[in-house]
């Protein structure tokens, strides 16, 4: 009996968090402004309200997160070309020197420098409020004919220098601030990562390589030999062992190359250079078969 009585309470500790955590169906915006629809998004603790007018393809937006900092920015924005940050249309809500917030348009068309500029959908009635340490930011936004599914982004940061946000952190909620939003179902849905099966290709090559045929080979030359000395075959199974080995992880090691290449800004510097190391020494190695 007492030990149902722990798992209950147990339980309702794992859930508690869960319940405390606001949805947006029961959040008030300031000044009541009232939406059609509401979505919580995947991360960052953020939220998106809108109402899209069908005679107009007009979307007034409301989005609402915690900024990294008191003093940090918000910002949502449209990706018309692809899933990622490059090429996003976007809304950025921050404080002024004087204290006031601002929303600002910005076509990031490169990681950097990311400066205010003119975005390819009309926008007005861009304004931001700060509310017990969450930003809401406000607009309507000119969208194209027809143009129901969108690629949405957003994202957080802790700063702002002279009118341009500084750059945000680089953590799992940071890079994975993305989503396709239907604005007419309400329907939103993660955006799949296109590099997720080469990260699972790069990691089964090198897990193959390095920790088991490597390992393998060293091993049948230090106890095969020493059992059977006079037999040969165990230097033909440690010369297979290896060269296979080797050959894995130059695979492994080319699709790191390459999933690299593809993340801009975002680097792995311990992985990258105890890799690099890794395959160096290998090759050294080979040669002395």
């Amino acid at each position: 009996m007492a030990s149902s009585q722990n798992f209950t309470f147990i339980f309702i500790l794992l859930l508690l968090p869960s319940l405390s955590m606001p949805s947006c169906n029961t959040f008030s915006l300031s000044s009541n402004r009232l939406f059609d629809f509401c979505r919580d998004l995947p991360t960052l603790s953020s939220s998106l309200h809108w109402t899209y007018n069908t005679a107009n393809s007009t979307l007034s937006i409301a989005f609402t997160a915690s900024p990294a900092s008191p003093n940090g920015w918000i910002s949502w924005g449209i990706n018309p070309t692809s899933t990622g940050m490059r090429g996003t249309q976007a809304l950025l809500a921050f404080h002024r020197p004087d204290g006031s917030l601002t929303v600002e348009t910005f076509n990031i068309a490169a990681y950097y420098p990311v400066l205010p500029l003119p975005i390819m959908f009309e926008t007005w009635g861009l304004e931001a409020e700060y509310v017990a340490g969450e930003m809401q930011m406000f607009a309507t936004v000119k969208l194209l004919q027809g143009m129901t599914e969108l690629n949405q982004v957003w994202q957080v940061g802790a700063s702002v220098t002279n009118g341009v946000p500084d750059k945000h952190e680089f953590g799992p909620q940071n890079l994975n601030s993305m989503a396709k939003l239907d604005v007419v179902t309400a329907l939103v849905s993660a955006n799949a990562d296109s590099t997720l099966s080469e990260k699972n290709i790069h990691g089964v090559l090198n897990a193959v390589s390095w920790g088991i045929l490597l390992p393998i080979g060293a091993m049948i030359a230090r106890f095969l030999k020493a059992f059977r000395p006079k037999d040969t075959s165990w230097f033909h199974l440690h010369v297979s062992c290896q060269l296979i080995g080797y050959a894995v992880g130059v695979t492994g090691w080319a699709t790191g190359l390459s999933l690299g290449s593809k993340s801009e800004r975002v680097e792995y510097t311990t992985h990258r250079n105890l890799g690099i190391a890794l395959f160096s020494l290998a090759t050294l190695c080979l040669h002395c078969l």
